[in-house]
């Protein structure tokens, strides 16, 4: 869907449909005037008595075939007095991507938005475009790469924001290309989420990169078996070892002029392109969805994509720590023991435990980079589910200033996090009677222990996050703008903390 700007006020308007927001028991006529001198017959429409702008409501009104404004999808947000700026934010993004998705159904070729009604929902009318557009277009995204045929309901051709005035002035503009850039970085990042692993190897994610790099002014490094395993990272080439698909360590640079010499944020995403658990190989049941291991890879390269589009004026590095995770004659057993680039000692507990291998080693080689912040993102336990649900991710950290960051960076992007405490019970769980380390510690405190587990990498005087998306990154069902399937969460967060810096 195509971005488009209508000026010159209501008689310059056009459209199939029009997306107004309502809040519980509003009036159309004082939301939006501008849009009833435009469209007259809306206030009259019988649809509007059927209304009453409740949370999740949506009404259709229908005018003149001929009328160039015919058609509108009314959204409800609720009692907008009982919600904070943030929950208002996220009222409108499910309604923006549910109206895309409704009118789409309908047939809707082309859509429109006035902007002149958005200035009541808070002071931030630049940030509430970037919010529509983006969750609009993510809405309309569908997981169909691998269907022999286009669906038969075609996606709106265009949005078109309306002004009142007779040019279009900058800053909306601006916050509307900045809703389709983010919207773009998550969809790439879903894409490769919900790809699944016959047609993504770690070498496919390093020539993503490479794309990207190409396309976007960026440095792209790409290290093979060879150097992961001269460099001694033994975590993460057992990982690997059971595998006919050779692992990468791919690393994303963006380091704008006059910014090449500051200490970068890195983020290390886990690209686990396939986890059959290895010799401790998961059950048959939904094995399947274990294509989308590698969600934390996609979220960095999904975030790289943007922050560079963007322009940000930050260096920034993402790097992919890819691999299978395969059962084979040469792989990783549970009792081996392997040493890490740090030079720790970790026995193999379960070979199902692969993403804090993989990231041990990853996160080291930030630290070596000279990383101001090293934020890693993973899906690596069920166990979070378990303490956090299906829409909150956890963190595990050394710097709470960090985690602070994050959680705001959350906040903006519509992600949420809670940060789990770093018990030094969990720490002594992690120790090994025979090495340095454990790669597991069972079910209690499984996700501390994980975050905890990678921490043990991380140079002591650099800040570090760890973001387990565990049960995030997945959907089951359709709701606004989330899509069942791959959710690509973590990517608007890292898009919004790298804006922070």
């Amino acid at each position: 869907m195509e971005l488009r700007f209508q000026a010159g006020g209501p008689e310059s308007w056009s459209a199939d449909a029009v997306i107004v927001f309502l809040s519980e028991d509003e009036k159309l006529e004082k939301a939006y005037p501008e849009l009833l001198d435009a469209a007259p017959w809306m206030s009259i429409a019988p649809g509007m008595r059927d209304f009453h702008g409740k949370k999740g409501e949506m009404g259709l009104l229908y005018g003149p075939p001929a009328h160039p404004l015919s058609r509108a999808v009314v959204v409800g947000l609720g009692k907008l007095d009982a919600l904070t700026y943030a929950e208002t934010l996220e009222e409108i993004r499910k309604g923006a991507g549910a109206a895309a998705v409704r009118c789409r159904e309908l047939g809707v070729d082309t859509l429109a938005l006035p902007v002149s009604g958005l200035a009541r929902f808070n002071a931030d009318v630049e940030r509430t475009i970037e919010e529509i557009v983006c969750a609009a277009m993510l809405g309309l995204w569908r997981n169909k790469a691998f269907k022999s045929k286009e669906p038969e309901d075609a996606d709106p051709r265009w949005l078109a924001l309306l002004f009142c005035d007779a040019n279009v002035p900058d800053f909306p503009r601006l916050a509307a290309r900045r809703g389709e850039t983010h919207a773009e970085a998550v969809i790439l990042a879903r894409n490769l989420a919900n790809t699944p692993a016959n047609s993504l190897t770690p070498e496919d994610m390093a020539e993503e990169a490479r794309k990207l790099a190409r396309r976007h002014d960026m440095n792209c490094e790409v290290l093979e078996r060879e150097d992961i395993v001269s460099l001694g990272m033994g975590a993460f080439a057992a990982v690997a070892a059971g595998s006919v698909n050779d692992p990468r360590l791919i690393i994303l640079e963006h380091a704008p002029a006059g910014h090449a010499d500051e200490a970068p944020l890195i983020v290390v995403g886990k690209g686990i392109t396939f986890d059959s658990g290895g010799i401790s190989i998961k059950p048959d049941d939904n094995m399947g969805e274990m294509k989308d291991d590698m969600t934390g890879a996609g979220a960095v390269l999904g975030a790289m994509r943007a922050i560079a589009r963007l322009g940000l004026k930050c260096n920034v590095i993402g790097v992919l720590a890819c691999a299978e995770n395969m059962p084979d004659g040469k792989a990783q057993r549970p009792g081996d023991i392997v040493r890490a680039a740090n030079g720790k000692t970790i026995e193999v507990v379960s070979t199902d435990a692969e993403g804090r291998m993989v990231l041990a080693d990853a996160v080291w080689y930030a630290c070596q980079m000279g990383a101001k912040k090293v934020v890693d993102i993973a899906t690596l336990t069920g166990a979070v589910i378990i303490a956090l649900g299906n829409e909150t991710s956890g963190i595990v950290a050394n710097d709470d200033e960090l985690v602070e960051q994050i959680k705001l960076a959350g906040r903006m992007a519509g992600e949420n996090y809670w940060q789990l405490p770093s018990l030094p019970e969990c720490k002594e769980a992690i120790k090994s009677d025979v090495a340095d380390l454990l790669n597991s510690a069972g079910r209690a405190g499984g996700c501390i222990t994980g975050g905890l587990f990678i921490g043990e990498f991380v140079d002591k005087d650099i800040p570090w996050a760890h973001l387990d998306i565990g049960g995030t990154s997945t959907a089951t069902k359709t709701d606004g703008f989330k899509v069942k399937g791959g959710t690509a969460f973590g990517t608007m967060t890292l898009i919004k903390l790298a804006g922070m810096l």
